[in-house]
Formats: structure tokens, sequence, C-alpha cells
């Protein structure tokens, strides 16, 4: 296979398998609440249909980079592509919820196989210069995911049922997985196979599953024993992890990674910018809704310009991003998102619409932009050898920073009623710390760390740099 017909088969596949689990989760939104009737569900066992998954998710994005790293981003992809719409069938067909439950955990894990590799393999295909388009074609893909599936999923449930929600990304999932292995990935240099490091990968684990189910139990039950310890355990495993990748011979996330300001820069920037989104739009759906009077169709309307920004805007940054660097474009970017959260913070009853379109256009421009710009920085910054690890990373930031949004949201609004106001301006507050962070990324003159060649980019890492240019 040429190299320009496997750069467009992995692009294809990169994108189509993002939005197979971005679309994933947004039909189930819509499904829950017939599940719960149909399958006679308390409200709590609804609520693990997405914990679970999260939880999965959440703890193995990076060491699923890690074997994308070590046994090749295709096949592993493939394995989670295969799996994820395995277990989607499963759930169209089980029986009651704790089979619902016990297979969106596998869905979690297998989706963590799979995403890190949707950005290893463009890593892996394109040179650092060239991946701003590639992740931006990515980026609308899954805005429009985000965008279409309450609409696909809302008509289907409407007239067929939950269940048929959940057999949509099968022969997707299988077609991308079959793709996926007529693709060969780079030959590695000899001897430049990382090890997996199981003892990291359980440190951070236990890290991340403890910081993610506080996130999500801490508005429903308040400070408790086990919201308290939560972020104990988190911190404590958090940094033996980090003590221990230090010391380790193969760490799972690579030196030239691990202690890089520009990528915790980039990830601190992201966890910012989507914990704002993501929380001012759970408010949000309380002032449309609750406020206003709207239902669920006319609220979906209001916040249509975020989604036709999502689409529309990931391209211009990738422009906006060669033509002016990382710094700007995502500072710029971060104050858009401030703007657009403050604006909603103002919004009352006798708001209009074009003010709530405003808000909403505001916050939609803002984050696709930190989204193409941040993230190419993450994966520019890896070698080809460590690409994996990296997406898997900026997968970790894209739902801790939701989770946390989310959270914050949610506890503020029980505390003030529907007032936006207190909640808005902590999520406001988050994006000004995002932007600052913002100020750490190299400019437009820097030259992409990963050229620098840090910790972990071995001399075969270079050489496919200079076959992938060709």
């Amino acid at each position: 296979m040429n190299p320009s017909a496997r750069r467009r088969l992995t692009l294809a596949n990169s994108v189509v398998g993002a939005v197979v689990v971005a679309l994933d989760g947004t039909v189930l939104t819509v499904a829950q609440p017939t599940l719960r009737r149909d399958l006679d569900a308390s409200f709590a066992q609804v609520q693990w249909t997405s914990t679970g998954y999260l939880i999965a998710v959440a703890s193995l994005l990076v060491f699923a980079g890690r074997l994308g790293d070590r046994y090749g981003h295709q096949q592993v992809f493939a394995v989670g592509m295969v799996g994820f719409g395995a277990a989607s069938a499963g759930i169209g067909l089980a029986p009651d919820i704790g089979w619902v439950i016990g297979l969106r955990v596998a869905q979690g894990i297998f989706g963590a196989l799979s995403q890190p590799a949707t950005l290893g393999m463009l890593r892996a295909a394109y040179p650092p210069d060239r991946l701003g388009m590639p992740i931006a074609l990515r980026t609308s893909a899954i805005g429009l995911a985000a965008a279409g599936g309450p609409l696909i999923g809302g008509a289907l449930v409407t007239q067929l049922g939950w269940r048929p929600v959940f057999f949509l990304n099968v022969v997707p999932a299988l077609l991308m997985a079959a793709l996926a292995l007529t693709v060969r990935d780079a030959p590695r240099a000899r001897g430049s196979a990382a090890g997996l490091d199981l003892p990291g990968a359980a440190l951070l684990a236990v890290a991340l599953v403890a910081l993610v189910r506080t996130l999500v139990v801490l508005p429903a039950t308040g400070l408790t024993t086990a919201t308290v310890l939560g972020p104990v355990v988190a911190t404590a495993a958090a940094a033996a992890f980090v003590r221990h990748e230090r010391h380790a011979t193969s760490p799972l996330v690579p030196h030239g990674l691990l202690g890089s300001p520009t990528v915790g820069a980039a990830l601190g920037t992201l966890v910012c910018a989507s914990a704002a989104l993501f929380g001012t739009l759970f408010v949000s759906t309380y002032y449309l809704q609750d406020v206003l009077g709207l239902d669920p169709l006319q609220s979906s309307l209001r916040v249509l310009p975020l989604a036709v920004m999502m689409v529309l805007g990931a391209p211009v940054s990738a422009v906006l991003l060669r033509r002016h660097g990382p710094r700007r474009t995502t500072g710029t970017a971060m104050l858009l998102l401030l703007l657009g959260v403050l604006l909603l913070s103002r919004l009352d009853r006798a708001s209009t619409d074009p003010a709530i379109g405003a808000g909403f256009l505001l916050l939609g421009a803002g984050f696709v932009a930190v989204m193409v710009s941040a993230t190419a920085v993450v994966v520019r910054c890896a070698s080809a050898g460590s690409a994996g690890v990296a997406g898997g990373l900026q997968q970790t930031a894209m739902n801790i920073g939701p989770t946390m949004g989310v959270a914050v949201a949610t506890t503020l609004v029980g505390l003030a009623g529907v007032a936006m106001g207190p909640a808005l301006t902590v999520l406001a507050a988050l994006t000004a710390i995002g932007a600052l962070s913002a100020l750490r990324l190299p400019g437009r003159g820097d030259a992409p760390v990963a050229e620098r060649r840090p910790a972990g980019h071995s001399p075969g890492d270079a050489a496919r740099e200079v076959r992938t240019r060709r």
C-alpha cells in the first residue's frame, strides 16, 4: 500500500472510530429513561450504565495507549472495535439491567483500547507539522456525532424502543476493525519496544478510579467517608505512580512526556476547557427547561450553534494553529470560551434567543479551537514510539474534565436552586485558569518537541518520521 493511500485509510479509521464511541455515549443518554422503564430498573442502576463505563475507560486509557505502542495501533484498534461492537450488540439483547451494566463496563474496556489508537495511528502516519488538519477532521466528526446522536437516538427510541439504539454501531465498528487490519503499522526498530509497566498501570488506574468515582457520587451524596477518602486515595496513588515512573527502567509514561511542561500545560488546558464546557451545558439545560420552560427539542435547538461551531470550526482551527502557533491559538480560544460562559451567566427570563445563541456560539468556537490545538501539542510532543501513551493522556484529560465540570455544576446548582450565577462563576474561574495554562504552550516559531528527541525517542522513531515525510 502506498503512503498516500495508507494515510487516507488511517484517517478514515481514526475519524470513524472516534465517531462510533462518541455516538454511543450520546444515544445512551436519550435511551436511558425508556431503558429504565422497560427493565424495571432504579435510577441508581441506570446511572451505573454511565458510571461503570466512565470508570472503566478512564482507568485504562494510558495503559491501552502503551499496548498500541508495543503491539501496533492498528491491531489494538481492531481488537477495541470488535469488542466494542460485540458489547453494544449484547446490550441490545440484554435481559436485565445487570447485564446492561456489565456490558457497559466491557464497552468501556474496549473503548479504552480503541480511543488512544485513533490518535496514535495519526501520529504514526503523519509528520508532526502536518497533524493539525487530521486532528481537526477527527474533532469535526466527534462534534457531528454529538449533534446528531440525540436526534438519531430519539427517533429510534420513539419508533422502535431503546434496544435498536445499541445496534447502530455494530456494523461500522466491525467494518473499521477489518479495514484496520489491512493497514500495517510501520516496523519498529529492534529493541525499541517499550515494556508495559504493569505496576505503573495499576497505580494510575487506582488513582483515576478513586478520582472519577468521587466526582460522580459527590453531588448526590455530599461529604461522606467515601467521598473524603476518595481524593486521599487518588492523591496517594498518583504520588506513588510518579515516584515509580521516575525510577522505572521502562515507565508507562516516558520521562519525556511525564516531565514535559508543554504536555502538562496542554493537558491542564484540556481539563479546564472541557470542565467549563460540560459544566456550563449541564447548568444551561436547567435554565432552558426549568426557567424558560422549553421542551427538550426546543432546548436542543437553542444549543445548536455550539454543535455547528464544533463541526465547522475544527478545520479553521487547524489553519489558525499552523499560522499562529499553539500559544496564541489556544489562549485566544480560552478567552472566547470564557466570554461564552460569562455571557450565559447573565441570562434571565427576559433573555432573547440571539443572546442565548451567541453564548453557545462562543462556547463552541472556543472549545473546538482548544481541542484541536492542545491535542495537536500533546501528540506532537510524543515520539512515534510513544504516540499511544500521548493519545491515552489526551483522552484521560477529556474524560476527567467533563466529569469534574458536571460535578461542580451539580453541587452548586443543588445549593443555589436553579440560579446559574454561582456555578457559572466558578466555571468561568476554571476557564481563566486554563487560559493561564495555555500561556505555557509553545509559540509559532518554537520547534516541535518531538523533533528534539526527548527521552524514549529511539533512532527507529526518527527514521520512521523521515520515511513518513516522503
